[in-house]
């Protein structure tokens, strides 16, 4: 037996606004609220095809270079017009020492959490 993905919890200094920048750039809804926490995911909820996020409230996130981060693929549009609609949401350009001839544009959320976005489109 394996185990599946389910959900990513996230550590926040303001889950709500963090939940809502991620609901906007993954077409994600609100899915609980529990103890300050949000919970957020697609139509069909936890447990489908796709994990949900979880923003935890913390006074203090843990400092340092983070050893995890979301990789998204545009679905609908090409990586450009997907990389301004990002921007435009709130997502600023993250140096981690990249030469400029990758592939991917690495961003950070509002809380600065790091993130990629990748070149390739996939299907929803």
């Amino acid at each position: 037996m394996a185990c599946r993905f389910s959900e990513l919890v996230v550590d926040s200094r303001d889950p709500e606004e963090l939940a809502a920048f991620w609901a906007a750039v993954l077409e994600y809804r609100v899915l609980s609220r529990e103890e300050g926490a949000v919970e957020i995911g697609p139509e069909e909820g936890f447990g489908g095809a796709a994990p949900t996020l979880v923003f935890a409230p913390v006074a203090d996130p843990t400092p340092g270079k983070v050893r995890l981060h979301i990789d998204l693929n545009p679905t609908d549009r090409e990586q450009d017009d997907e990389l301004a609609r990002l921007l435009g949401l709130g997502a600023t350009r993250a140096d981690v020492g990249q030469s400029g001839d990758e592939g991917w544009h690495v961003l950070a959320d509002p809380e600065g959490n790091q993130f990629c976005l990748l070149r390739s489109r996939m299907s929803r």
